[in-house]
C-alpha cells in the first residue's frame, strides 16, 4: 500500500490534531521569548546598577580621598543591611555552615576582599575607564595562574588572544592622561586576587560546601566573612583620618551629600554584583563574558561623559585593542574548551 509523504510541519503524531501541537508549540515560543525577556531584563539591571556603582562610588572617593579602605569596608558592611534581614525575615533560606565549611571558605573570602579593595583604592587613584582598561587585562592573568597553579593549560589559538589583551593594556596605560601607578597596580592586585579566588575555589570547593548555598547566597556569604576580615586592617589603615576628614567634610556643607552618595554606592555595589550572578545563572559562561566584555565597553564611554575624562586617540585605540582581545579570548575559550 502506498503512502503519500506529508511535509515535515504536517506531520501528526497519533491521538494529536494539529491544533494541540500548534498550541503547544506557541507555548514553547512563550517561554523562548520569556527567557530571552528575562535574561534581557537582567543585563540591563546588571550595566545599569554597575554604572551607578562605579559613578557614586567615583564621587564618594573624590571627597575622601584619604578614606579609600574605609569606604570600602562600608560598601561591604551596608550590603549586610540587605543579607541579613532576607534571612531573618525568611524571604531567603539562609544557608547552614559548619566551622570547618567556613574555614574552607576563609581562603576565598580573603581573596575576594583584596579583589574589591584593589579596584576601589585602583578607582580611587585614577579615572575610572582607566582602571577598567586595566581590569580587562584579567582573563590573561587567570590564565596564567590555571597553567602556573592548577596546570591547566589552554589551546595555543586561546593564548594567542591575549595578545591583544596585554597589548591593548600596554599601549591605553602608556598613553593614559590620568596614569598613576597606584592606580595600575591596584587594578593589577585586583586581577590577581580574582583570578586566585577562582583558582583556590575550584581546589577547595570540588564538593559543595553546606546548605541553602545557591549563587546569590555564596555572595552573600563572601560579603559576611569579607566585611569582618577587612574590618581590622581598613580601620588600622585609616581610622586615624576618619575624624579629621569628616570635620573637613562638614565644614564644607557637604556631609549629608556624603553620607547619601556613599549609601547609594553601597546599595549598587551589592546589587550588581547580586545581579551579575543571577545573570550567570541563566546564560551560558560564554554569553556571560561576553555580556562582562560589553559592560566594561559601557563603563568606560559612560565614565567619560560623566566626569569628562579625556582619552588621547592612542589611549582609544588600546582600550578598544584590550576590549576586542577579550571578546576573541572568550569566543576561543568557549570553541575550544
Amino acid at each position: 500500500m502506498s503512502m503519500t509523504t506529508l511535509p515535515s510541519a504536517a506531520v501528526v503524531a497519533p491521538g494529536k490534531s494539529t491544533t494541540a501541537l500548534s498550541m503547544a508549540a506557541a507555548g514553547e515560543a512563550d517561554k523562548g521569548m520569556a527567557h530571552r525577556l528575562k535574561v534581557g531584563g537582567l543585563f540591563g539591571l546588571w550595566y545599569a546598577l554597575n554604572i551607578g556603582y562605579n559613578i557614586y562610588n567615583k564621587k564618594v572617593l573624590n571627597t575622601v580621598a584619604s578614606l579609600t579602605y574605609i569606604v570600602g569596608w562600608l560598601q561591604l558592611a551596608l550590603g549586610l543591611l540587605y543579607v541579613l534581614p532576607v534571612w531573618g525575615l525568611g524571604i531567603r533560606k539562609k544557608p547552614e555552615l559548619t566551622a570547618d565549611e567556613i574555614k574552607t571558605l576563609t581562603p576565598i573570602a580573603i581573596l575576594h576582599s583584596l579583589t574589591h579593595l584593589g579596584a576601589i583604592v585602583s578607582l580611587g587613584a585614577g579615572a575610572v575607564s582607566f582602571t577598567h582598561i586595566v581590569k580587562a587585562a584579567e582573563p590573561a592573568v587567570s590564565a596564567g595562574m590555571s597553567a602556573l597553579f592548577l596546570k591547566s593549560f589552554l589551546p595555543l589559538p586561546v593564548y594567542l588572544t591575549l595578545l591583544p589583551v596585554m597589548g591593548g593594556v600596554a599601549l591605553a596605560s602608556l598613553s593614559e592622561l590620568s596614569f598613576t601607578w597606584l592606580s595600575f597596580i591596584s587594578a593589577m592586585v585586583s586581577n590577581f586576587a580574582s583570578a586566585g579566588r577562582g583558582i583556590v575555589g575550584k581546589i577547595s570547593m570540588s564538593k559543595p560546601l553546606g546548605k541553602n548555598m545557591d549563587a546569590a547566597n555564596l555572595y552573600a556569604v563572601m560579603t559576611v566573612l569579607s566585611t569582618i576580615l577587612c574590618l581590622p586592617v581598613c580601620f588600622g589603615l585609616e581610622g586615624g583620618n576618619i575624624a579629621p576628614v569628616i570635620a573637613a567634610v562638614k565644614a564644607a556643607g557637604k556631609y549629608d551629600k556624603l553620607v547619601w552618595e556613599m549609601f547609594l554606592s553601597a546599595v549598587f555595589y551589592y546589587s550588581y554584583n547580586e545581579v551579575a550572578f543571577l545573570a550567570l545563572d541563566n546564560v551560558a559562561p560564554v554569553t556571560h563574558a561576553l555580556g562582562n566584555t560589553i559592560k566594561r565597553v559601557v563603563i568606560i564611554l559612560t565614565s567619560v561623559l560623566v566626569f569628562g575624562t579625556k582619552m588621547t586617540s592612542r589611549g582609544a585605540l588600546g582600550s578598544t585593542i584590550a576590549i576586542a582581545g577579550v571578546l576573541l579570548y572568550s569566543l576561543a575559550k568557549d570553541y575550544f574548551k
